[in-house]
């Protein structure tokens, strides 16, 4: 399937916690930088567990390779000043936009639980992030249910809630069909959510890993993508696949309407780059030297 159109892209990285993790980082941003994404963001860990390492990524990717990042930010295991005083070392360093969000919970927890101290949740942390008017603010968004949440619209209220808090944009979780992203769409557009939401893109580098993703964060895999993931093991045609799929799901969102996409690196460059490619995602020239 092919289209006309050229996306604007965005990628996700995380922060490294080793030597070895480290060189894959600036390896996959030394490769996609090229290919001009209008943003790339830099997670935190499950509890904040990244913190540091996530400000350190952050200050570096932005210094070393003129992106302009967005810096993940959490309710998690802090004060409010604490939080705040985060975000402020992200706007002396430079960056301009955050990714707000709740939050997973610690590990070992089963729930999140607010800090005694901290923002009860992402609307509040949005709303204290607005009032400086430092950054532009993007947000999570669930396509299909978040584990914590009973239905799919209490997903779209909330991302409603987030929006009137002042959330420039969403990104949305992952997914495999088209049609969720549009159901998804269609159910903000009638809850009168009129700011842009970007499908997240999972390029598939593992399948197992994928599954594990999935189950994780409540995205559903359909049968005939499980099944296709089992015959391309046998036959040893995986990359393949996974390349062909993700390209179609891309195809078919910009062929329903959708202006940009971000893309779940996972810090490895290849699979992202041969979908940009196959899209028309060409490297800039002048990216390519400097890298």
């Amino acid at each position: 399937m092919t289209t006309t159109q050229t996306p604007r892209i965005s990628f996700e990285f995380f922060p490294p916690q080793s030597l070895e993790a480290s060189f894959r980082l600036w390896d996959t941003v030394r490769a996609l930088a090229p290919l001009e994404p209008s943003f790339s963001s830099v997670t935190y860990g499950a509890g904040g567990t990244t913190r540091d390492l996530t400000h350190e990524a952050v200050a570096t990717i932005h210094k070393n390779y003129g992106l302009n990042v967005a810096a993940h930010l959490t309710c998690v295991d802090a004060t409010r000043e604490e939080t705040m005083q985060i975000a402020q070392s992200y706007s002396d360093a430079g960056v301009t936009e955050i990714v707000a969000l709740r939050g997973d919970a610690p590990k070992g927890a089963e729930s999140f639980t607010a800090h005694p101290d901290g923002f009860s949740d992402a609307c509040e942390l949005i709303e204290a992030l607005a009032d400086t008017g430092k950054f532009k603010l993007r947000v999570g968004a669930y396509p299909e249910p978040h584990p914590d949440s009973p239905s799919s619209q209490a997903d779209v209220d909330w991302l409603k809630r987030k929006i009137d808090a002042g959330a420039h944009s969403a990104i949305t979780q992952f997914f495999f069909e088209a049609d969720t992203f549009f159901r998804f769409r269609d159910a903000c557009v009638k809850a009168g959510i009129d700011a842009p939401i970007i499908p997240g893109i999972l390029p598939i580098q593992s399948w197992k890993g994928a599954q594990r993703f999935a189950a994780r964060c409540g995205t559903s895999v359909p049968t005939w993508v499980a099944e296709a993931f089992e015959k391309a093991e046998r036959d040893d045609r995986t990359e393949l696949l996974a390349t062909s799929l993700c390209t179609e799901l891309c195809s078919d969102l910009l062929e329903g309407g959708v202006e940009d996409l971000h893309f779940y690196t996972l810090n490895r460059p290849e699979r992202t780059r041969d979908v940009c490619h196959a899209l028309g995602i060409t490297p800039s020239k002048v990216l390519q030297n400097v890298a």
